[in-house]
């Protein structure tokens, strides 16, 4: 274990190699000169700590670096964290604690890997207290944080102006970490200008919650750029943006609860303005709807894609037919194949209602890179 302790106006950031520390092991602080950069700020803020790191600079993350209930971190403009360790190297804002990332549009946040590979750390995880469908309350898969419950206003934090790269590390390959994984996370949260670029899971994931987000931009990303389930509802989501390479599976992929496809709370968002660019002309999928989800989505580019559409089992075909499935005013560029449908039996199925065509800009540019990700984003 290693300490920094506070003197005069420089700040105390605690360095320990296990996440079960005692307070006196996570010092409320407001930094001067910053860690030296070989240090490690994997910690656990407890209730009433605040770690705030500091504008401008670096900091090593080669552990977990956890907010419990009533903590706060701070991330100010230009920090970078560099992680490593594969799994055991991620951020986890738990139910009651608060994350504020304060990135700008010309000197973003970044969290970034030493090693420029995919999966070289975890990623950023955020547990909160509003309702999902898989039960009342869960754990998450990364991070075995408590979520869900039933504060649908709960308020986690703010991230703006955030980069997250080279996350997604993999236990298995049925329990891996995204580039933001949100985890019942409620409405009072404010998420805008956030990227995942390179990570070799999902770029954004959300596990129930009421949550909604604002530009957001997912690049490269080895499996899915934008996935939903359990029962995730957030209704002001607007300017999505994403740009495949290599093997990445499909733009989106919309599930409402895998075991239980009726259950409430529905998975249901609205989105408005969404680009989704393959990653080469004719293969992938665009939107993979499944298990029951519901949705609106609005103004939508997909450009190059074998299938726009692939709509699976009864309880989501019903949901094209009553309408509370759609995706409207679609613009199709180079795509194969506009949809197909399967019901649970496996027989083929007209689903051609769940989109209408249109003429539109999708996240604002078409399949050009909007306006509104200039200077902070990669890869695009």
């Amino acid at each position: 274990m290693k300490r920094l302790f506070k003197s005069g106006l420089s700040i105390a950031l605690a360095s320990v190699l296990f996440v079960s520390c005692s307070s006196d092991d996570n010092s409320n602080n407001n930094n001067g000169g910053g860690p030296d950069p070989t240090e490690n700020i994997g910690q656990t803020l407890k209730k009433g700590q605040t770690l705030t790191l500091e504008k401008n600079k670096k900091y090593n993350l080669s552990t977990k670096l956890v907010v419990e209930d009533g903590a706060t971190l701070n991330i100010e403009e230009g920090v970078e964290i560099i992680g490593t360790g594969g799994t055991s190297s991620y951020i986890a804002v738990a139910q009651g604690g608060q994350i504020f990332v304060k990135g700008t549009n010309t000197n973003p946040v970044v969290m970034t890997a030493l090693e420029k590979t995919r999966g070289s750390w975890g990623g950023l995880v955020v547990c909160g207290k509003a309702p999902i469908n898989k039960a009342k309350t869960a754990t998450a898969e990364v991070s075995d944080l408590t979520y869900g419950g039933d504060v649908a206003n709960d308020n986690s934090g703010s991230i703006r102006y955030l980069r997250i790269e080279y996350a997604g590390a993999n236990f298995n390959s049925e329990k891996e970490f995204n580039g933001l994984s949100l985890f019942g996370v409620g409405s009072g949260t404010k998420i805008e200008y956030v990227q995942a670029h390179e990570g070799s899971d999902d770029g954004f994931e959300w596990f129930g919650g009421t949550v909604s987000a604002q530009y957001l931009v997912s690049t490269h990303n080895d499996d899915d750029q934008f996935d939903w389930t359990e029962g995730w509802n957030g209704q002001e989501n607007k300017f999505w943006f994403s740009k495949q390479s290599g093997t990445a599976d499909k733009g989106f992929e919309a599930d409402n609860n895998a075991k239980t496809r009726t259950a409430e709370p529905y998975s249901n968002p609205t989105i408005d303005g969404i680009t989704l660019i393959a990653a080469k002309k004719g293969e992938g999928t665009a939107m993979k709807l499944r298990e029951g989800t519901k949705g609106k989505m609005n103004n939508v580019v997909l450009s190059g894609w074998k299938l726009a559409f692939d709509v699976e089992h009864d309880e989501t075909i019903a949901n094209v037919g009553d309408g509370s499935l759609l995706v409207s005013n679609v613009k199709l560029i180079d795509v194969t194949e506009k949809a197909k449908g399967k019901n649970t039996a496996g027989e083929a199925v007209d689903v051609n209602a769940v989109f209408a065509e249109g003429d539109n800009q999708g996240a604002g540019s078409g399949v050009n890179a909007p306006e509104w990700t200039k200077g902070w984003t990669l890869g695009l």
